[in-house]
């Protein structure tokens, strides 16, 4: 099992490290910080990352890119107050994860970046430049 302390995964090597095993097996939200399932593919035009969250709402997740890092993050805040024989118990919980990873410099087309969340998975896809993307075979005339 190997973790991320102070570095960031790139988009490209994320399959080894995503597919290689089991890595976040923690329950997604229960009052603490957790980190959701995260499954990342890459095609020939884009990346494409979806990660399990179930039970939230879009608005919940916040996406930005800078210097080339992608951030996903969630934070929320739940309140419970309960009144009985005279005592009031209040509880307080929050459910938070936040998860980076760096973009391959000049690959991404960071103004063409989508995210959609439906049925409990949030797909975030990113879109690569024109440059980066093979090229067909062309046949060179010989003079």
């Amino acid at each position: 099992m190997r973790h991320f302390n102070n570095q960031l995964p790139t988009i490209s090597n994320v399959f080894d490290d995503f597919f290689g095993g089991d890595i976040f097996s923690a329950p997604i939200f229960n009052g603490k910080s957790s980190v959701p399932s995260v499954n990342v593919k890459e095609t020939e035009d884009e990346y494409n990352i979806e990660v399990a969250a179930p039970g939230l709402n879009k608005d919940d997740f916040k996406v930005e890119v800078h210097n080339n890092v992608l951030n996903i993050s969630y934070e929320k805040e739940a309140k419970r107050e309960d009144k009985e024989d005279g005592y009031t118990r209040q509880e307080f919980c929050y459910s938070n994860f936040k998860r980076s990873f760096a973009i391959p410099r000049n690959e991404v087309d960071d103004s063409k970046i989508d995210a959609s969340y439906k049925d409990g998975i949030l797909k975030i896809i990113l879109h690569k430049r024109e440059e980066v993307k093979p090229k067909p075979a062309r046949m060179i005339e010989i003079k």
